[in-house]
């Protein structure tokens, strides 16, 4: 069984994949072809905002979003310390100080009753993450935000086609930045991510710092880097997005079902009111974590764990001065949370024998 079956969704749209693969091969050109700009329409035209910039990765997207917004050394950003070190990674790339707010355990997202609480005057940004496949209270933090004239910078490389009160994750905040990384909801065969803003200034600014600091060849009114996207990533998307809004209702479907069987077996993932959620990765909440992945695996059942370890308990970040204990929901589900297989090509059949196995796993 695979925990995410890549190989099955290239064979369904194989003959779409390959067709524009050769496509590219046929023209040459492999460094902002065509299908860059094909690509950017497409996913604007998704989310619902005036500008999509694809970047090379979802890493680069959040430090050029960052450069953008004038983030830099002396400055503060606002995030979690439970998610994938790229986020707080991005912040001190840019030579700033992330500053961590613990998370909400309905979603794992970050906690907007705490937010006001981590504001300094030097707070540049807000960098929500919408972990798993659902937004935070993306309103609360807006409003927040909003009072004190601070950008909202949503990390969401796990929720591309999630919505919240019918607006599209990536479209609910200054800017969003998602992650094309192969096991992301809409991912591509190699890293790549993306930027999406209404604003023009913005758009035209993280543009420039993709292509080493300018739009217009040796000219480079500002300081950029090498973020493109790769042509061939490109064509690979294109149709992949096409077929997206069939996978997001089956990737909602699936969840659902998950959730039915196991409710009265685990914590299961709860959904914000005004949320749709894409599961990004199911997960569930268990104790004697360890244990349950030895019998999972015992049954040909693949796991993971997103993620072991809080980022304030990181070498990288020890000299941020946190300690154990000063994230309490975080730190618990750090220890706690299991992924379970999820793609938009699990069968009923496969679903019920991982929850057997989930249920005998779970016995003691």
């Amino acid at each position: 069984m695979q925990f995410i079956d890549l190989k099955q969704q290239y064979l369904k749209y194989q003959p779409e994949i390959d067709g524009r693969i050769r496509k590219v091969l046929d023209h040459g050109n492999f460094i902002m072809g065509p299908e860059i700009a094909e690509l950017e329409k497409n996913l604007a035209a998704y989310v619902g905002v005036k500008h999509a910039i694809t970047c090379a990765s979802g890493t680069d997207s959040l430090e050029i979003a960052l450069r953008a917004l004038g983030v830099g050394p002396g400055d503060e950003v606002i995030t979690v310390p439970f998610t994938w070190i790229s986020s707080a990674e991005a912040i001190g790339l840019v030579g700033a100080r992330p500053v961590f707010v613990d998370i909400d355990p309905l979603d794992y997202n970050l906690d907007a009753t705490r937010l006001a609480q981590a504001l300094s005057p030097r707070t540049k940004a807000i960098m929500p993450i919408s972990l798993f496949g659902q937004l935070p209270d993306i309103e609360g933090i807006n409003r927040l935000a909003t009072k004190h004239g601070i950008p909202v910078l949503e990390d969401a490389a796990q929720s591309f086609g999630a919505t919240r009160n019918g607006r599209k994750s990536c479209a609910a905040s200054t800017i969003g930045s998602t992650s094309f990384f192969p096991a992301k909801p809409l991912g591509c065969y190699g890293d790549g991510g993306a930027l999406f803003t209404d604003d023009d200034s913005l758009a035209g600014t993280m543009k420039a710092i993709r292509t080493h600091g300018g739009q217009q060849r040796h000219h480079h009114p500002l300081l950029g880097m090498n973020g493109r996207f790769d042509t061939l990533q490109a064509a690979i998307l294109i149709p992949k997005l096409e077929h997206f809004p069939w996978e997001v209702e089956a990737r909602g479907r699936i969840g659902a079902r998950y959730s039915e069987l196991l409710k009265d077996v685990c914590p299961t993932p709860r959904i914000r009111a005004g949320n749709t959620h894409v599961y990004a990765q199911y997960t569930i909440r268990v104790s004697g974590r360890e244990k349950v992945m030895e019998r999972l695996k015992a049954k040909g059942i693949p796991t993971a764990v997103y993620y072991p370890k809080c980022l304030h308990e990181q070498p990288v970040f020890a000299g941020l001065g946190y300690r154990w204990g000063d994230f309490p929901e975080s730190e618990k589900a750090s220890r706690e949370v299991l992924s379970l297989p999820m793609h938009p090509f699990l069968t009923e059949k496969e679903q019920d024998q991982i929850v057997e196995a989930v249920k005998d796993a779970l016995k003691n």
